[in-house]
């Protein structure tokens, strides 16, 4: 005979009771989250960067014949007053005993390598005129880097030289020297020093000038000879 339980009967446990649920950490929810949906911040981004332009330059045989002039002459231009405002400025590493280099006439040598004889002769008198403006016109620049300019144009138009580092520095060496020479011989001829003094500091000026300015030369040739190549093949072609 079953006795009745007098509280009733127990509950019967259900088949999945006794199993626990198993709950991942924190640090893997927030994973999780992270690695399905990007966060605010990546969204933000990456709309930025679809949203930002790109600015293409068309190439310089698509340029305007006139914009491709007035580039030129704002490449001609901005290089010079470069150089105008480089002569005064006195950088460490710049200097052999206390002589810069001479930035006009690396600019001259550059222009006249390209040009005939008369036009690298009327650029260094140009040249020579807006550094005794900035100096002294007497003696003047102009006279020895008008004889630059024709030089240099005169041997590149008999294809004494060529187009290279080491060739470009070589003129610059040679063309500082003779350019300090005819300065020198100005002093002379204007009769107020001793012609002794005047010798023995030029010889110091001119090598130190040469040396100098010959190591600084691509700085200003580089740029502007790459220019004006792309230039000249552009009206070629």
């Amino acid at each position: 005979m079953k006795i009745p339980a007098l509280w009733g009967s127990r509950p019967k446990a259900s088949k999945f009771s006794g199993r626990k649920t198993k709950t991942a950490p924190f640090w893997q929810k927030k994973s999780a989250q992270g690695n399905s949906t990007p966060s605010k911040f990546e969204q933000r981004r990456k709309s930025e960067r679809r949203k930002k332009p790109k600015i293409k330059i068309n190439p310089l045989s698509r340029w305007h014949p006139r914009l491709r002039q007035s580039v030129d002459w704002a490449v001609i231009f901005g290089s010079v007053m470069l150089c105008l405002l480089m002569l005064p400025t006195r950088l460490p590493g710049m200097e052999l005993l206390g002589i810069v280099p001479n930035w006009l006439l690396i600019w001259v040598v550059a222009w006249s390598v390209k040009r005939t004889a008369f036009a690298g002769a009327m650029a260094g008198i140009i040249l020579g005129l807006l550094q005794d403006a900035m100096t002294s016109p007497d003696p003047t620049h102009a006279l020895s880097l008008g004889i630059v300019g024709f030089l240099t144009g005169l041997f590149q138009k008999q294809r004494f030289i060529q187009e290279d580092f080491i060739s470009i520095a070589f003129i610059v060496f040679a063309m500082a020297a003779l350019s300090e020479t005819i300065f020198a011989g100005q002093l002379i001829l204007m009769g107020d020093r001793n012609p002794a003094d005047i010798w023995m500091r030029h010889q110091q000026v001119a090598l130190a000038s040469a040396i100098v300015s010959s190591l600084w030369a691509p700085v200003v040739y580089y740029p502007l000879n790459r220019w004006w190549q792309q230039l000249k093949l552009v009206e070629q072609s």
